[in-house]
């Protein structure tokens, strides 16, 4: 269960006096306090890792190519693009990343650890799926959506048009676009 959860609605621009305000200033100080507590999060479940397999890490791009899979003992990663979109995926140590992306898309997957992150994205929306440590990560962007979704070992994150949840310790997942985010640790 989150121990945080919000959502921010947007609200229109009032008038007071002839003076039109907006509360964007407030809206961008709260994402970047939850981007600097995401980061950290990342950053905390990098160090501590997970994974004790040794397999070479693998990366994947498309374009160049149209599907991109590589494989190296048991890290696995995919890529795939159609159209303008632009995806990357990479694992390590028994991690599965998977990206795909169209329609001037990007799409970024992370995996290590035993971890499994997805990440779709269309219509110019950005994906941003990291598993650290054995964890599952699921984003999905559309039509100008950004959004990150974080999971650190036995946990679980998705960000997309439907919402957020984060499941287990160690995950955290905001959906940029509405404001809506959950960490749960």
């Amino acid at each position: 269960m989150p121990l945080i959860s919000s959502v921010w609605f947007r609200r229109s621009s009032s008038r007071v006096s002839g003076i039109s305000s907006s509360r964007l200033g407030g809206r961008l100080a709260r994402t970047g306090a939850v981007m600097t507590v995401g980061m950290g999060l990342a950053a905390g479940l990098a160090l501590t890792g997970a994974g004790a397999a040794s397999a070479a890490p693998v990366t994947c791009v498309s374009p160049p190519s149209a599907n991109d899979i590589q494989v190296s003992e048991t890290a696995s990663c995919g890529a795939q693009s159609v159209g303008a979109g632009r995806s990357q995926a990479g694992a390590a140590e028994s991690g599965t990343a998977v990206s795909v992306a169209a329609d001037n898309g990007y799409s970024n997957s992370y995996a290590n650890g035993f971890g499994t992150a997805l990440g779709a994205s269309r219509g110019n929306g950005q994906a941003q799926a990291f598993a650290l440590g054995g964890g599952i990560a699921r984003a999905g962007a559309a039509d100008g959506n950004v959004t990150f979704a974080i999971a650190g070992y036995g946990a679980g994150a998705t960000a997309d048009a439907n919402g957020v949840d984060c499941v287990g310790v160690l995950s955290f997942a905001v959906n940029l676009s509405n404001g809506q985010f959950c960490i749960a640790g």
